[in-house]
């Protein structure tokens, strides 16, 4: 399995995280909600094939947040999923230390990911949050 990664660039969110998110039956965000206008994150590659991505937002504190992480569904290779998408929690944490984050931050309710997180050294803190937003 030859995994890669590279910078979310200019055109993938149109033309292949919308698609993914709605694949999901998820409303996708807008871009300009992302990090960098959809350029701030990593895409996780098996071979030529996307797998999956997510973004890291920076705040004015020690900490980062991983946030958005979306997979191919067409991806069907459930062992190469898990090994991409550990590979991107690991690139976004590059990433914040990188930049002089002393931690990250992660909010999601989708068992399969929280548990992607926690073997990947997160620990859970509130379990019961509900998010929250208002266009201002």
């Amino acid at each position: 399995m030859q995994l890669h990664t590279r910078s979310l660039v200019e055109g993938d969110y149109s033309d292949t995280l919308v698609p993914w998110w709605t694949s999901h039956d998820f409303t996708p965000p807008v871009q300009d909600f992302l990090p960098d206008n959809g350029k701030g994150g990593i895409i996780v590659y098996e071979g030529e094939t996307p797998v999956c991505a997510g973004f890291l937002y920076e705040t004015n504190s020690a900490v980062a947040w991983s946030e958005w992480v979306i997979s191919n569904k067409e991806y069907r290779n459930s062992k190469g999923r898990k090994a991409c998408i550990s590979l991107l929690l690991n690139r976004l944490e590059e990433m914040a230390i990188d930049k002089g984050f002393r931690y990250i931050f992660a909010n999601n309710n989708n068992k399969f990911l929280v548990e992607h997180y926690k073997t990947n050294g997160y620990s859970v803190g509130c379990t019961d949050s509900i998010e929250l937003i208002k266009i201002i």
